[in-house]
């Protein structure tokens, strides 16, 4: 059953420097990802990008399509990437069961009409955390392990941002239309993410936080790099990033983040950087 959470809006950046925390926090951050025995989704008018988790607990769960897609089942026209960051958990996609255990991924393309979420332990939940993006082509269905991915390591002790990223739903490893999908672990000690900071034009992107120890948090930060703002997050809350903004976090201790993005191209590097000493 889906839980179809809400609908974001697109905001320019004059917009976005009136807001005050609750305005910020409204337009960008997605407070509910898990909810055990539902789909949580929002969908946001940046790229029709869709986020959200599945959690299922006892029963499977069935991927329905929603009201604003308009369509007879969720991947008529759309695609999927899937990153566990529970326990150990199945996805049966048109007859055929994937099993993805913490921290692996599967690729869901066009034209899947069967989509099923299942945990191995309801004690020990899976949750799926799910990122959508409009597809014009139909590619196959591919299941990527950490072992599969493209680990790069980024970084320093000296700068607080020492940290792995793991490519595991993008080009070079798989086929997608625009979707691409990856992990960032900050290392022990570190706690800057994205710094230097960066935007894209050309895509947008959501942040999943998790693996953020209790009572600790996560301060994510957004908006044009001459007019920033901020956002303190919790364990498993995301974020919507558009295009002109940059995003870029530190946190009370280290963590985990997802990052799932779509837009013009699929070229990881296509960055507008900006210089540290010149953020306002």
């Amino acid at each position: 059953m889906n839980k179809e959470k809400d609908i974001r809006y697109a905001v320019s950046p004059s917009e976005t420097k009136q807001m005050d925390t609750e305005a910020l926090r409204e337009n960008f951050l997605i407070e509910e990802i898990f909810s055990p025995g539902r789909i949580c989704l929002t969908y946001t008018m940046y790229d029709r990008y869709m986020a959200g988790g599945a959690m299922p607990v006892g029963e499977s769960l069935s991927l329905q399509a929603t009201d604003i897609l308009k369509a007879s089942y969720f991947l008529e026209r759309r695609e999927m990437g899937i990153i566990n960051v529970g326990g150990a958990g199945t996805v049966e996609a048109d007859g055929v069961t994937y099993s993805l255990q913490n921290k692996e991924a599967l690729y869901l393309g066009r034209g899947t009409q069967e989509v099923r979420f299942a945990s191995e332990d309801s004690l020990n939940p899976a949750k799926f955390y799910l990122n959508s993006a409009p597809a014009h082509h139909a590619y196959p269905a591919k299941k990527v392990t950490r072992e599969q991915a493209e680990v790069v390591e980024l970084g320093s002790t000296e700068t607080s941002n020492r940290r792995t990223i793991t490519k595991l739903l993008i080009s070079g490893v798989i086929e997608t239309c625009q979707l691409q999908m990856g992990m960032t672990e900050l290392q022990s000690g570190s706690v800057w993410n994205t710094m230097p900071a960066h935007t894209h034009d050309r895509r947008m992107e959501v942040y999943l936080y998790f693996d953020v120890t209790e009572g600790q948090s996560v301060c994510h930060f957004m908006g044009q790099p001459n007019e920033t703002r901020h956002i303190w997050m919790q364990n498993e809350q995301a974020v919507i990033s558009p295009p002109w903004s940059i995003h870029a976090g530190a946190g009370t201790t280290n963590y985990t983040f997802i990052w799932g993005m779509a837009g013009e191209n699929l070229d990881y590097n296509d960055m507008d950087k900006c210089q540290v000493a010149e953020l306002r």
